[in-house]
């Protein structure tokens, strides 16, 4: 399954034209995509029209919903986000944390656009498509 970040469907929501909103595009209808409560979150305030959240909550409605939080997760992501740190690195925010660790542990992979899933990727076993 493949999880899609807000990076990606804020780009899509938006016009923009990059690798992964086409890739979104391609996948749409194709392929077992899901959506994360957190992401449907950060995704759905942004838009300042009735009509736009409407027709957004639409489509992401459609998705497989997959809960991104819960204790088991939250204390995983905490040791992942300590694992990164030992090594120099400074994973991104909690919401990313959480998302990367959701997904290692469940086996899904991520369409996102955003650099701060590299560490998880790089030394925590994330898989992404791009």
């Amino acid at each position: 399954m493949i999880l899609v970040d807000s990076s990606v469907w804020i780009d899509y929501f938006r016009g923009a034209a990059t690798q992964q909103t086409s890739k979104l595009d391609a996948l749409l209808g194709v392929e077992l995509l899901a959506i994360g409560d957190l992401i449907l979150i950060e995704v759905l305030q942004g838009f300042s029209s009735d009509r736009d959240f409407e027709r957004a909550r639409r489509l992401l409605e459609t998705l497989v919903p997959i809960e991104i939080g819960g204790q088991d997760i939250a204390l995983r992501a905490a040791r992942n986000h300590r694992a990164l740190r030992k090594i120099g690195l400074a994973p991104g925010g909690t919401i990313d944390t959480l998302i990367a660790t959701r997904c290692i542990a469940s086996g899904h992979t991520l369409l996102h656009s955003d650099r701060d899933f590299e560490p998880f990727e790089k030394h925590l076993g994330l898989r992404s498509v791009l």
